[in-house]
């Protein structure tokens, strides 16, 4: 039953944070409130919130909770929690948060360069990190580069305290080989304090530094080392030179812009160090129903509580709660400023992200329209009855009937849906036809009680299998779920442009596509998607079968004291090395047992 506005007259008018939740009792959306009843009220009041997402918001709403804090800072902090236990659709959420990369500088001896993933707040005594950045790739181009500008060590350090030998990369100058103490540790620090420097920015200093020791070398006739310091200098001038925005203003600071349209909102992200732009990044989110002050307060709490490295000032576009300023400061424990400019070149900065978002904001609907008009020329060719907004594929995999599996692989609006993957271990069809036709009626029989159907089904094929779909579907009474078929020339899964033949209900012969559209290319994409996970599942089952089968002529021990003797030595072939002594140590084997191991290990080749 919707939820009833007259209750709102029930409601404190103390501040705190509300969570509204749907029939199912989820949440969908969590505020906070200076006054919670007030503040109830614009939603459901006629033309109160102007936001586009509210209706939607307010259709679903079954109930309203609310929590009472003594102070506006207690709900913030409240609302920021509340938020990373819920996910609530509504709410702005960064969802990989736990997996961001970072580069680690480590404390040791000879320190080297590490990316690394971010799970919580950082470890300072593992040493110095730089980000985390949401943008994978950027984050590797940083480290290749600085690799090459200071080759440090790239081995563990036990690999480091093992060698007897330099490895290739120092033959390719890309290492200096610590390992057999061929390089200074003075020598080693340097690269290791200017890799540091240049991270944080300090380009000028460094290219500084670098000047005079070439010029030292130089002076000493080491005219090799004196080349190498020159060759380093040009790189950091090539990749410093495309910097073009410079100024004692923006010392050290990050930049926000963000720009929202319809049911789309971008966040601009500017990184300045040292005066110079180092950095950018963009945060995209959809079905947002917080306005712009709380979606800047709820992205600042959520992107810098996560950094190791958080900037004194952050500009802004709007003016957040002062209190936000008193929480992130207290995190981090020095004074980090969050500003909003008025005047001046700090104000052109934040006009200058905002630009940023729109771009962004603009490339990304121009993607969208790119990825519908291909979805609509999919409709029209292949003469579907549903527009393919939501498209599933299945495809099998098993050698000679062994260990039979089956995937499927979901595209939503054009792009790879990951919640929706599955994986079927096979138990009864063992064939490709008998494999397929189970996976089928397990996941649409399934799909069936939720009345959850796909737009467009494809299945790893020809005319067999889309046939054999079809009697599924007929047998399972779904008749909304369009059908083809999707086969490669020769039955050969490559990347070359190959001929495709699409298959579709009752028409006799294939359809052809010029093998450069756009359409066949998404159809390519998912089907070899579904098939890297019917083989991936299938090999991970293989090896699990070929490990158990090994053991079983053990006497006297279970799938139990199996798994648990596979878990301490990792593989058959270390429980063969294993000694008697070695074996004893293993919790949850007895004497008896410990004494059945050895003799049947002892009588192994």
């Amino acid at each position: 039953m919707p939820f009833d506005p007259r209750e709102l007259a029930l409601y404190p008018i103390d501040p705190g944070v509300y969570l509204m939740k749907d029939a199912e009792g989820r949440v969908l959306y969590v505020g906070k409130a200076k006054n919670l009843r007030s503040r109830l009220k614009q939603y459901f009041a006629a033309g109160g919130d102007e936001r586009e997402m509210v209706p939607y918001l307010v259709a679903q709403v079954e109930a309203v909770e609310w929590i009472v804090t003594l102070t506006e800072k207690d709900a913030l902090i409240l609302e920021n929690n509340l938020i990373k236990r819920h996910q609530p659709k509504y709410n702005v959420l960064l969802k990989d948060d736990k997996t961001f990369i970072s580069l680690l500088i480590t404390k040791h001896r000879w320190p080297m360069l590490k990316l690394v993933r971010s799970k919580g707040q950082p470890k300072k005594s593992e040493g110095t990190y730089f980000g985390p950045y949401t943008n994978a790739l950027a984050a590797r181009h940083a480290y290749d580069l600085i690799l090459r500008l200071f080759p440090l060590r790239q081995c563990s350090d036990a690999e480091l305290a093992s060698r007897k030998r330099p490895c290739l990369l120092y033959d390719m100058k890309r290492c200096p080989a610590p390992c057999m103490n061929l390089c200074s540790e003075e020598d080693y620090g340097k690269m290791a304090e200017g890799a540091v420097r240049l991270l944080k920015g300090q380009d000028k200093e460094v290219v500084r530094e670098l000047r005079a020791a070439m010029h030292a070398a130089s002076e000493r006739l080491e005219f090799e080392k004196a080349d190498a310091l020159l060759k380093t200098i040009l790189q950091i001038e090539h990749v410093t030179t495309v910097q073009h925005v410079e100024g004692a203003f923006a010392k050290d600071c990050d930049v926000l812009g963000i720009c929202r349209r319809a049911g789309g909102v971008v966040v601009a992200l500017l990184q300045f160090r040292e005066g110079k732009i180092v950095g950018s990044e963009h945060f995209s989110f959809r079905l947002i129903a917080s306005n712009d002050e709380e979606l800047i307060e709820t992205f600042l709490l959520q992107h810098y509580g996560l950094m190791g490295d958080v900037p004194k000032e952050i500009l802004l576009p709007l003016a957040p709660a002062g209190s936000l300023e008193e929480i992130l400061s207290e995190a981090h424990g020095k004074k980090i400023a969050l500003i909003r400019p008025k005047i001046g070149k700090k104000r052109d900065l934040v006009e200058m992200a905002t630009k940023n978002a729109e771009a962004l904001f603009v490339r990304e609907q121009d993607e969208r329209s790119l990825r519908e008009k291909m979805l609509l020329d999919l409709q029209e060719t292949l003469e579907l009855s549903r527009f393919p907004r939501r498209i599933e594929c299945f495809d099998t995999s098993h050698i000679s009937g062994t260990n039979p599996v089956a995937s499927l692989c979901c595209f939503t609006d054009g792009e790879r849906d990951k919640k929706r993957t599955k994986l079927f271990r096979i138990r009864k069809g063992s064939e490709d036809y008998g494999s397929m036709q189970e996976a089928l009626l397990r996941h649409f029989t399934r799909e069936k009680e939720k009345g959850d159907f796909c737009d467009l089904l494809i299945v790893d094929g020809g005319k067999g299998q889309l046939n054999l779909a079809l009697q599924v579907f007929q047998e399972l009474g779904i008749a909304s779920i369009d059908v083809i078929g999707l086969a490669k020339e020769g039955a050969r899964h490559d990347k070359g442009l190959t001929q495709e033949k699409i298959f579709i209900p009752h028409r006799p012969d294939p359809i052809l596509v010029n093998p450069r559209s756009p359409m066949l290319f998404l159809l390519q994409q998912i089907r070899d998607e579904a098939h890297r996970l019917a083989i991936g599942y299938h090999r991970k089952r293989r090896t699990k079968t070929t490990l158990a089968s090994e053991l079983d002529d053990l006497p006297g021990i279970g799938p139990v004291k199996k798994r648990l003797l596979l878990s301490h030595y990792g593989s058959v072939r270390s429980l063969k090395a294993a000694s008697k002594e070695s074996l004893a140590q293993v919790e949850g084997l007895t004497k008896k047992d410990v004494e059945q191991i050895w003799q049947f290990i002892s009588g192994c080749p």
